[in-house]
């Protein structure tokens, strides 16, 4: 197979990908074991705190890159925090990424205009794979089947189909793969999750997820021919726009804390703010539905930032705020409890009716709330990126790894389709 992607291949229309896409999205590829329970390795806290434990370990292991984009050079930095670990190769189709990454690597990091000539090097320990969503399969795909180690920017993958097509490929090869849901990995919200799997807040019902911003999402270009290449995220062809590249985080979140993958998905979007030539939404909604009548709320808008980015879990005793930054429990009042009827001799008392609500019942919470507290509030992708070295250096299963992938590319890629053809996608089990 030629593996070979050029500028031209990247900037070209990809109406076949989008068709052939859009194919799959209604064919057995949804008909995913959705309702079956998620692994749910966060139940493993021991497992966790051994995986993003600070280490003095300098055992060489040298990364290969495939793509040096702001995100790669992001994970870029995280990873070179841990000792002993080399960004040794990187491949991109744009070659001013080159040198933005070797003056974040302090020297010069070996070269290629082509994915597969870097996969051919027999100096590489592990892959990261930083691209854009439509590329993800492919390169995912061929780095495994190069027998290494994989960390695989989420969404997992542009396809339902081709999300299956790795799972199948990492349990083919018993390889490590860990997905970038880095959240997984946050100390705060580790320490939230552990207590809410433990019924801090009672049975969770539902979960209201926001991110919404006050910028175009636009990157400035310096030629019209880049336009495509550097904004990749507000075109079809690569992108399925705000639903993956922010909800799949909080889609991931709510498959945690619901302990399922979701069995229904609806959503809307539109271009309302930024008439530019986009071609993604620049606001969405969407609705999870999962087991037992459980649901998740995602919206994100890109002209009002109020809300900023945070989800809440709502459960029958409490609630819990989860932030970037911290992790608030809050209690329930006493539950209102409706008179009931007393029977006599003679019958039924009449039934006696007052105002349909209290003001004072009604009013939102204000108060400070219980924050979580931790010792070490390290950025989650720092902490992501130790857990893969530590994977890859000792065999452990990482924590998010191709199931929860999996996860979050159902919530993603069905919600899409439900906003394309405006009605509820159904993910049911094969």
């Amino acid at each position: 197979m030629d593996h070979r992607m050029d500028r031209r291949t990247f900037t070209q229309s990809l109406s076949a990908l989008a068709l052939a896409s859009s194919a799959s999205l209604s064919s057995s590829a949804l008909q995913v074991a959705a309702s079956v329970v998620a692994p749910q390795g966060s139940t493993d806290d021991t497992r966790a705190e051994r995986q993003t434990a600070r280490t003095t370990v300098k055992t060489p292991l040298r990364l290969g890159l495939i793509g040096a984009g702001s995100r790669g050079q992001e994970l870029t930095r995280s990873f070179l925090r841990v000792p002993g670990v080399k960004v040794t190769a990187a491949a991109d189709v744009y070659p001013l990424r080159f040198e933005q990454l070797n003056k974040v690597c302090g020297y010069e990091v070996a070269k290629h205009a082509e994915y597969s000539a870097l996969l051919d090097r027999n100096d590489l320990d592990a892959i990261v794979v930083a691209t854009p969503l439509g590329l993800h399969a492919e390169h995912v795909l061929a780095a495994l089947k190069s027998r290494r180690p994989v960390y695989g920017e989420k969404t997992m993958a542009y396809t339902i189909e081709q999300a299956r097509q790795i799972v199948t490929e990492v349990t083919a090869g018993k390889q490590i793969f860990q997905v970038g849901h880095q959240y997984r990995y946050s100390p705060w919200i580790r320490a939230a999750m552990a207590r809410v799997q433990a019924g801090e807040i009672g049975d969770v019902t539902h979960v209201l997820a926001y991110w919404n911003r006050n910028s175009s999402w636009r990157r400035p270009v310096p030629d019209p021919s880049l336009e495509r290449l550097i904004n990749w995220r507000l075109y079809h062809q690569w992108s399925l726009g705000l639903i993956a590249e922010l909800g799949s985080h909080h889609m991931d979140i709510a498959n945690w804390a619901m302990g399922s993958y979701p069995v229904a998905a609806q959503a809307s979007g539109s271009i309302c703010c930024y008439h530019d030539g986009r071609e993604t939404d620049d606001n969405v909604q969407v609705i999870l539905s999962y087991p037992a009548g459980r649901r998740m709320v995602f919206t994100s808008m890109t002209d009002n930032a109020k809300m900023g980015d945070q989800l809440w879990l709502y459960g029958t005793k409490g609630s819990l705020n989860l932030t970037l930054q911290d992790a608030t429990f809050f209690y329930e009042p006493r539950k209102v409890e409706v008179d009931k009827v007393v029977k006599t001799g003679e019958g039924h008392e009449p039934a006696v009716t007052s105002a349909s609500y209290n003001p004072a019942n009604e009013m939102p919470y204000r108060g400070p709330g219980s924050p979580v507290q931790v010792k070490d509030g390290e950025d989650p992708t720092t902490a992501a990126t130790r857990a893969f070295v530590h994977c890859v250096r000792t065999g452990d299963r990482p924590i998010a790894d191709e199931h929860v992938g999996l996860g979050s590319a159902l919530a993603v890629v069905s919600a899409n389709e439900a906003r394309v053809t405006k009605r509820e996608v159904e993910i049911a089990i094969v």
